[in-house]
């Protein structure tokens, strides 16, 4: 369980990008958070991981009070937190095992990390995560000979190799094109399902939060005006969350 406590962030230049935000996910839950750019998405999701720290207020992730973690705890809570980001930090230059291999190298003995003296196990581990998202056969070409879509399942597999218990993905099919990124959304909403594993996704497109998410968390302006299932979201709600009619740009894959 992910629970926000009266949550408020502000950075050093005086934005206030979360305004005493309170939220309880349940485990194993599916949920998009949707907004404007610069509404508070990225920030929210950052704060789960601990990547920043709050200005006011509490998050309580399986009974950890994430804010006072530091040093070692911090390190072990993150290990069950995985992350995809919208740019995919592979590393271009090596194959895809190694990519994926990578979130094994915390658990491993430095010395055996250094020289890439990976277990059987390990290697077990990542070409099982490679095969859920449907891309086992890639396992051993070069990251820079794969597209842009084949890149984010790595990511994703990379993820699935620390045997999370919560991903966290920050706008994972911004850069992608329609058929491409309802694919990748595809693949997270199997691996919830599968493998109950909770799942936060923040994106700026509306149809696909509404189409694969179960919950949605509409923020605006770092407050959070809608928090539900999708299949109670209207046209009413959606101008509110967005402060206006939606555009075609909001909903960028609708009639593509």
């Amino acid at each position: 369980m992910i629970q926000f406590q009266n949550v408020s962030k502000t950075y050093p230049n005086g934005v206030q990008a979360l305004k005493n935000v309170n939220l309880t996910i349940e485990p194993g839950q599916f949920v998009a958070i949707i907004g404007l750019s610069g509404a508070g998405k990225s920030t929210l999701i950052k704060l789960v991981n601990k990547m920043i720290d709050v200005t006011e207020g509490n998050i309580n992730v399986q009974g950890l009070e994430i804010p006072k973690l530091r040093g070692k705890a911090l390190r072990k809570y993150r290990r069950h937190v995985g992350m995809v980001f919208q740019s995919f930090n592979l590393v271009n230059r090596t194959t895809v095992i190694n990519n994926v291999l990578a979130a094994r190298v915390p658990d491993m003995n430095p010395f055996l990390s250094l020289f890439g003296f990976y277990t059987k196990k390990d290697k077990l581990l990542a070409l099982e995560s490679l095969h859920k998202v449907g891309i086992l056969e890639k396992a051993y070409i070069r990251a820079d000979q794969l597209s842009g879509g084949q890149q984010q399942r790595v990511a994703l597999a990379r993820t699935l190799a620390q045997n999370p218990t919560i991903i966290l993905a920050d706008e994972p099919v911004a850069s992608l094109d329609p058929i491409t990124a309802n694919q990748i959304m595809s693949d997270f909403e199997r691996i919830n399902q599968t493998e109950k594993i909770t799942i936060l996704v923040n994106m700026h497109h509306v149809d696909l939060a509404l189409k694969y998410a179960t919950r949605v968390i509409g923020i605006h302006a770092g407050e959070v005006v809608y928090d539900g299932d999708t299949e109670s979201v209207t046209e009413g709600i959606l101008k509110k969350i967005y402060g206006r009619d939606l555009t075609d740009e909001d909903i960028m894959f609708k009639d593509k």
